[in-house]
């Protein structure tokens, strides 16, 4: 994609990015502060205020990297649509878990529908429709190995997380053994070294709940950027 093409998905990130977490609140159940009731002299609402600004800044600026580097994703090619629709349910679903350990299965399925159609049309305009066999079978591998791994005695993996993963097997089957691959082991990486930070910072204990879905999203995401 030309240069101007990334930087046109860059900025669309951007704003769609600002509006994540006004919409998280509302999926994890967090009341929107009500301007009108926020006067200048109520405790805290200037704070308040001001971190919500820096909120919607920083996942402004985590959606534009991360629209912008699939418009640069070379594998891309005609499933762009359905990366980018994945990718935008995606930062809300991060952070949605990131707020209170959830993926709501609306979101999940949304993404599903996104990824679906984009790689069906994909498939047609590309004039290869058994790649859709490949993506298919990209969410089935992906749902069983989860699968198989929250039933594991002690495991924290959540059923959210399963099928979380077998939607992002979708656009990563379609890209490949390898892509696909590295979309399944890499969150477990990311996620590891985040828990071992936070326990060498001492900000979480052992028997801590983090959430998996950013994980995967930023696995499956960084997979497509090296297919």
């Amino acid at each position: 994609m030309p240069t101007t093409g990334v930087l046109a998905l860059a900025l669309t990130g951007a704003v769609l990015g600002a509006f994540v977490p006004w919409l998280a609140g509302r999926w994890a159940g967090v009341p929107r502060l009500d301007p009108a009731r926020a006067g200048a002299g109520r405790p805290g609402a200037g704070r308040r205020g001001a971190a919500r600004g820096r909120a919607a800044v920083a996942w402004a600026a985590m959606a534009a990297v991360v629209f912008g580097g699939l418009g640069a994703a070379p594998g891309c090619g005609p499933a762009l649509p359905a990366f980018l629709a994945v990718a935008a349910v995606g930062l809300l679903l991060a952070a949605v878990d990131l707020a209170c350990l959830r993926l709501p299965d609306p979101l999940v399925g949304l993404a599903a529908l996104g990824a679906a159609a984009g790689l069906v049309a994909a498939a047609a305009a590309d004039g290869r429709p058994g790649r859709l066999l490949a993506s298919l079978t990209g969410a089935g591998l992906s749902f069983l190995g989860y699968a198989l791994l929250a039933l594991l005695p002690g495991s924290r993996l959540g059923f959210g997380d399963v099928k979380l993963a077998a939607v992002l097997g979708l656009p990563l089957g379609w890209l490949g053994w390898p892509a696909l691959l590295t979309g399944l082991v890499l969150p477990h990486v990311l996620h590891g070294l985040v828990v071992l930070g936070l326990l060498a910072a001492r900000r979480i204990r052992r028997d801590t709940l983090l959430p998996l879905g950013p994980a995967l999203l930023a696995g499956a995401w960084l997979a497509t950027l090296a297919a």
